[in-house]
């Protein structure tokens, strides 16, 4: 009887062992798997990159020769496109357009969405409403409307149709930072108020520090959005000093394109440069961009 009562024990430990061990190869398969997936989908996203990087210092001869790695690496061509195109001007006009433009939208958004949290009057929800259902308006219904007011105006030819309009704000932009303000405790702009301060002070004071997360992910939503539009600079600008960058690799297609042979290594090569300031963007504010999109859903 003795022997019987210490033998079930010892099954039951030895059955607890296979299963912890069973549960820690699962678990290690799982992880194998997911990381095997994640190595997949980043290949995936980081192969049209690698192939424009090496296209870039490839021969014209050798661009669509399907070989991944240029050989010979042909630096020269980052060197033939800066004389053949004003390159520096046109990444000075959008590093202009950008700036301004995500600067005003982010300012400008962050305004009218901390008076969508904080201040309470009648149709407030309603009024709100009636901005996000701006969302659903195609852009081509306002292209033209927009385009006489500007040309109106005299602004044709010119950098400041393609960040002013940023002034009036977004409305993606504004339901996105109403949301963080909704998450900042309402006692601490009470507060501010019995210190003396008034609306214009509480939302820069206490409401935009607090929200600086937010403020970064709109900067660099928007800023990449204009570095990289090209509508806006196909009607707006006529003048080859103006272009952006986007406008001015059209150019440069269409130059080549009428010229005969189209040089796409100069064009791979201008495109690379167009490209490299973004993700030199992306990794300097990277740990504020995956935090504010983190903690996006988490505001309400």
């Amino acid at each position: 009887m003795a022997l019987a009562e210490a033998t079930v024990p010892r099954r039951r430990v030895a059955t607890h062992a296979v299963e912890r061990r069973e549960k820690r190869v699962g678990r290690m398969v799982s992880r194998v798997l997911f990381i095997a997936l994640l190595g997949g989908v980043t290949v995936v996203f980081l192969a049209p990159l690698v192939w424009l990087v090496s296209a870039s210092l490839k021969t014209r001869s050798e661009v669509f020769s399907g070989g991944w790695l240029p050989d010979p690496v042909t630096w020269s061509n980052y060197v033939d496109v800066w004389r053949a195109a004003p390159l520096f001007s046109w990444l000075r006009n959008s590093v202009v357009v950008g700036l301004l433009g995500a600067t005003a939208v982010t300012l400008s958004s962050a305004a009218v969405a901390f008076g969508f949290a904080y201040f309470r009057f009648k149709g407030r929800d309603a009024l709100f409403g009636l901005v996000l259902a701006t969302m659903m308006l195609p852009g081509a219904v306002t292209m033209i409307p927009i385009f006489l007011i500007w040309n109106g105006l005299g602004m044709v030819n010119t950098l400041v149709p393609l960040w002013a309009g940023n002034l009036f704000g977004s409305a993606f932009y504004v339901f996105l930072l109403r949301q963080f303000y909704l998450g900042v405790p309402r006692d601490l702009f009470d507060a501010a108020r019995i210190d003396g301060a008034n609306y214009l002070q509480m939302w820069w004071r206490v409401a935009l520090p607090l929200t600086r997360t937010a403020l970064i992910v709109v900067f660099v939503f928007e800023f990449k959005a204009l570095w990289t539009d090209l509508l806006k600079p196909l009607i707006y600008l006529y003048d080859n000093a103006l272009f952006t960058m986007p406008r001015g690799i059209k150019t440069l297609i269409d130059r080549f394109g009428q010229g005969g042979e189209m040089q796409w290594e100069l064009v791979l090569a201008a495109t690379t440069v167009l490209t490299v300031p973004l993700i030199v963007l992306f990794f300097f504010g990277q740990r504020y961009f995956i935090e504010g999109i983190a903690t996006t859903g988490t505001k309400g």
